[in-house]
């Protein structure tokens, strides 16, 4: 089983970056693509961004493409999320999440909380 703990998250006012980091531990052999996602209080979970194996493929939701960018480091089986230009509706527990396999369901991590003041 893959285990992850993400940190990195915090207080920020809007227009301030931060970087999440989500590291992986246990079975880091049998990960394919990581991502990233995010719940807000009254929402459901939303899906942010996502990165291939090798790196070479991202994707990003609307609301974050252009101010977010999602990286790897597989030699330290680390995935980053690095967000700029926050908005106050960038308010959420962001998870880190390894697809692992052909499952279709990830492996979560425990969240960190990202709070961006106006």
């Amino acid at each position: 089983q893959v285990q992850l703990v993400e940190s990195g998250g915090g207080l920020v006012q809007a227009g301030g970056s931060l970087r999440l980091s989500c590291a992986a531990s246990g079975s880091v052999f049998s990960i394919n693509d990581m991502g990233w996602y995010r719940h807000a209080p009254g929402k459901q979970r939303e899906f942010v961004a996502r990165i291939s194996r090798g790196g070479g493929w991202t994707v990003y939701a609307d609301s974050v493409k252009g101010r977010f960018t999602i990286s790897r480091d597989n030699a330290k089986n680390t995935v980053s999320l690095q967000m700029n230009s926050l908005k106050p509706e960038d308010t959420a527990v962001y998870y880190c999440a390894a697809f692992e396999g052909r499952s279709l369901a990830p492996t979560w991590g425990q969240g960190t909380q990202v709070t961006v003041s106006s």
